[in-house]
């Protein structure tokens, strides 16, 4: 009797360190401001400084339902296309319909590295290293632009060659421009439209 205990008290333990381990606890941080302090969750405190984990809100909306839509609402002037590629990525893999609102300008992912703000820096840092540092580097660029235009052409229904040719330089659209060419399914103008 004394080893059916045993086992029963050593399955109990286990079973209680199991489920602390299955307990999802979001990090807490706290605030100080003058007199005042206020413990917020970091995802809170992150939105405070208007800072958004994309990635992370779409994987906790798919826990949440695997099958209501998530809409996602986006005024993007461009930016890292690696960034890009992972919301990309992550909106692919969730099975949660992701509906896609964009406010304002939106700059694709075009591998456009030639953006006057931030040119001299890309310069700097692909001409740095040996050569074949940059040989490495430029290849990647090409396997990143080869990827992006795959995507476009299966999100568009665009052949790849015209994909390539539209992809090749800035290219500005209007919101007909993009519907027309199969970036966006359509246009609303006002909340009536819906």
């Amino acid at each position: 009797m004394k080893g059916l205990s045993f086992i029963r008290q050593l399955f109990s333990h286990r079973h209680l360190h199991i489920s602390l381990l299955r307990q999802q606890t979001i990090p807490m941080v706290v605030d100080q401001d003058g007199r005042i302090e206020r413990v917020y969750d970091i995802y809170s405190r992150l939105l405070k400084d208007r800072i958004v984990c994309v990635m992370t809100s779409l994987l906790f909306l798919q826990g949440e339902s695997a099958k209501s839509t998530i809409n996602m609402y986006i005024m993007c002037p461009g930016g890292s296309v690696t960034a890009g590629l992972g919301i990309y990525d992550t909106m692919q893999y969730i099975s949660a319909p992701v509906a896609t609102w964009c406010i304002g300008q939106v700059i694709g992912l075009n591998l456009n590295i030639w953006q006057p703000n931030w040119v001299a820096n890309f310069f700097i840092d692909f001409l740095k290293g040996q050569a074949s540092d940059i040989l490495i580097r430029a290849e990647e660029i090409g396997r990143l632009k080869t990827r992006l235009n795959n995507i476009y052409a299966v999100h568009t229904g665009q052949n790849i060659e015209i994909i390539e040719e539209a992809l090749d330089r800035d290219r500005y659209m209007s919101p007909e421009e993009a519907k027309q060419f199969g970036i966006i399914d359509q246009i609303e103008t006002s909340a009536f439209d819906l």
